[in-house]
């Protein structure tokens, strides 16, 4: 029996990631910072599917949160095989308007916390032949839009770059790249989104299928959605001055209530 580690896996993509992988018969373990919430899911994955499900509490942006789940994933008596590195989290506002620490913690959870938990699962990974990590970015990557973006465009990079390292090790890498998913993450962060239109969003349910799909053909980014696709293509050639009205259009789009 396999086991998969989930960050952010109350909610959302990672909720969404822990069914998948539950239904297939994979034992779990969920890492979120509300521990009721935390238990109610893992109490309730496990009854449904029959597979052991771990819940692990842990803030992702705090020392000790990070630690904690390093110290899982290390451990060689307990082996975790796919690694969902998906917690993550948006500020509202322009740069200069969101508060200093607000974009440290950003850093500490997107960056710091997938840095150090790539770091420790990939060691026992590598000794078997065999495991992955799914590293959660955006195609807000492709764009310009302040530390939210910069901080998804280290994933796709620092994803890309690890994957080409391993070469033939049996362990494999990608990053995801959503658009505009049915999930919390706007309401939580205060986000307006009354000005995307109704095909610019993707179900959760869509974004894992896409994504487990292309992990298994070996990919080292996905990006769900024809529509989506397109758009990263067309970022990837656009000249900078361009991408940047295209991403202040967006940002205006994100302050809206």
């Amino acid at each position: 029996m396999t086991t998969a580690l989930i960050t952010g896996a109350t909610a959302g993509i990672g909720a969404t990631f822990a069914r998948r992988l539950a239904r297939a018969g994979h034992d779990l373990v969920l890492v979120a910072r509300d521990t009721e919430r935390l238990s109610e899911a893992a109490e309730k994955l496990s009854t449904e599917y029959g597979v052991a499900v771990e819940p692990l509490t842990a803030d992702l942006s705090t020392e000790a949160g990070i630690a904690a789940v390093e110290t899982r994933l290390s451990d060689a008596g307990r082996p975790v095989d796919l690694l969902v590195n998906n917690a993550g989290f948006g500020n509202k506002g322009a740069f200069l308007t969101i508060p200093l620490q607000s974009e440290l913690d950003m850093l500490k959870v997107h960056v710091e916390a997938v840095l150090r938990l790539t770091s420790a699962a990939l060691p026992g990974m590598r000794e078997r032949g065999r495991g992955g990590i799914v590293n959660v970015a955006s195609v807000a990557a492709f764009l310009p839009r302040g530390t939210y973006g910069a901080s998804k465009a280290w994933v796709v990079s620092f994803t890309q770059g690890v994957a080409r390292d391993l070469g033939p090790s049996g362990v494999r890498l990608m990053a995801l790249c959503p658009g505009f998913t049915r999930t919390e993450f706007h309401q939580r962060a205060g986000m307006g989104t009354s000005n995307v239109p109704s095909w610019g969003w993707l179900s959760a349910e869509r974004v894992v299928n896409e994504a487990m799909r292309d992990f298994a053909r070996g990919r080292s980014i996905s990006v769900p959605g024809k529509r989506y696709k397109a758009a990263v293509a067309l970022a990837r050639l656009l000249p900078a001055g361009k991408l940047g009205k295209v991403s202040s259009k967006a940002a205006r789009t994100y302050g809206k209530d």
